[in-house]
C-alpha cells in the first residue's frame, strides 16, 4: 500500500459491524449513506479484499471484513491514544493518578467512570468559588481531574502491579477478593457462551455444564480474569484444554465468529456481536457464570490519594 487507510473510513467499517447496517453506520459517523458506501468501496479496492456483502436486504461484514474490523479497532484506539498523548504533552501535566485495569473493564467500563469523575469535579468547580463556599476546580475532596495514566493488562498483571505499588488503583475481573490487597466490588458482570451462527450449538437454546467443560474453546491467555472465573465456575468438572489461546477479547470474539470453536466472554465484550448476529448466545445449565468486578489497592484501607478515592466512589456509585 502506498497510502494508509483513511481513519474516517475505518470508523465507518467498525460502525457497520457494530450497528448491522450501512445506513445506521452512516448516521453514527455523521455522513450521508452514499458517501459511506463509496468510502467502503474505496477501502476494499485499496486493500484488495471484499469487506462487506451487499444485497437487496442490506450490507453485512464478510469474514475477512470481521478481521479487518478488529484490526481497525486497534488502529483507531492507537489514534485516540496518540491524540490524548499529544494533548497531555501540550498541557504539560503530570499524572497524579496511575490506574491499571483488566481488559474487559478497561474497554467497556473505565472510560465511562473516568468521564463521570471528571465531569463531577468540573461541575463542583463551577458551582462557586472559594468565597462562595463552593469547590474549586482542584477541590482535594474530588481529586485532580487532569492527568491520569491508564494501563491495561490481565487480572494477574493488575494484581502484581497493585502489590508492587506501581498503581494507585486497579480494577480486576477475578471471582474472589485477592489476598494482601484491599478490594471492593464496583460492578457485576456475567460470562456468556457464544458460538458462530453455523455451529451446531447455535440451533440449541441451552447446553449442559458438562458439555461446556468437555468442549475445547477459544480462550483468553492464562492469568485472565475471564479464564480464571470460568474454570472456577466449572469446578470440579474436568475442563478440556483450549482449542486456541488468544491475548485479547477482540481476538477471541473474531475467532469464535469465524467458527474456530465456541468461546466464553463477558457479555460486555460480545454484546455488539450478538446484536449484529455474528455470534449466537447459548445458555448453560448447571453453572453460575456471574462474577464480581473489583477495585483493588495496596496500603491503608482508606485510600490516601484523593483522586483515586474520587474515582473509586464514581465506579462504585
Amino acid at each position: 500500500m502506498t497510502t494508509w487507510p483513511d481513519l474516517a473510513t475505518l470508523e465507518l467499517l467498525v460502525a457497520l459491524a457494530d450497528e448491522g447496517s450501512l445506513s445506521a453506520a452512516a448516521r453514527r459517523c455523521g455522513v450521508a449513506q452514499p458517501n459511506a458506501s463509496r468510502s467502503i468501496a474505496r477501502l476494499e479496492r485499496r486493500l484488495g479484499l471484499s469487506l462487506i456483502h451487499r444485497a437487496t436486504t442490506g450490507a453485512r461484514v464478510t469474514t475477512d471484513g470481521l478481521l479487518v474490523v478488529e484490526w481497525a479497532r486497534a488502529t483507531l484506539e492507537a489514534a485516540r491514544a496518540l491524540e490524548t498523548g499529544v494533548a497531555a504533552l501540550r498541557a504539560r501535566t503530570q499524572a497524579p493518578l496511575v490506574v491499571m485495569a483488566s481488559q474487559t473493564v478497561a474497554e467497556h467500563l473505565l472510560p465511562g467512570w473516568i468521564a463521570a469523575w471528571q465531569h463531577a469535579a468540573a461541575d463542583a468547580g463551577g458551582a462557586g468559588g472559594a468565597g462562595a463556599g463552593g469547590a474549586s476546580p482542584h477541590d482535594p475532596s474530588l481529586g485532580e481531574t487532569r492527568g491520569i495514566s491508564v494501563a491495561v493488562g490481565n487480572t494477574t498483571d493488575v494484581l502484581a502491579a497493585a502489590r508492587g505499588g506501581e498503581v494507585d488503583l486497579g480494577f480486576i475481573e477475578g471471582p474472589g477478593a485477592p489476598r494482601g490487597l484491599n478490594s471492593v466490588v464496583v460492578a457485576h458482570d456475567d460470562l456468556v457462551l457464544v458460538v458462530a451462527p453455523q455451529h451446531p450449538w447455535a440451533a440449541r437454546s441451552r447446553v449442559r455444564a458438562e458439555e461446556l467443560a468437555a468442549a475445547p474453546l477459544v480462550a483468553r491467555e492464562s492469568g485472565s480474569g475471564t479464564r480464571v472465573a470460568l474454570r472456577r465456575a466449572l469446578a470440579p468438572l474436568d475442563v478440556a484444554p483450549p482449542a486456541l489461546e488468544l491475548a485479547s477479547n477482540a481476538a477471541v470474539r473474531v475467532s469464535a465468529a469465524a467458527g474456530t470453536a465456541p468461546a466464553v466472554l463477558s457479555r460486555l465484550a460480545v454484546d455488539d456481536a450478538l446484536r449484529a448476529g455474528t455470534l449466537v448466545e447459548v445458555g448453560v445449565d448447571g453453572v453460575d457464570l456471574t462474577r464480581n468486578l473489583r477495585a483493588v489497592w495496596a496500603g491503608p484501607r482508606r485510600l490516601t490519594n484523593p483522586a483515586a478515592a474520587a474515582l473509586l466512589a464514581t465506579a462504585a456509585g
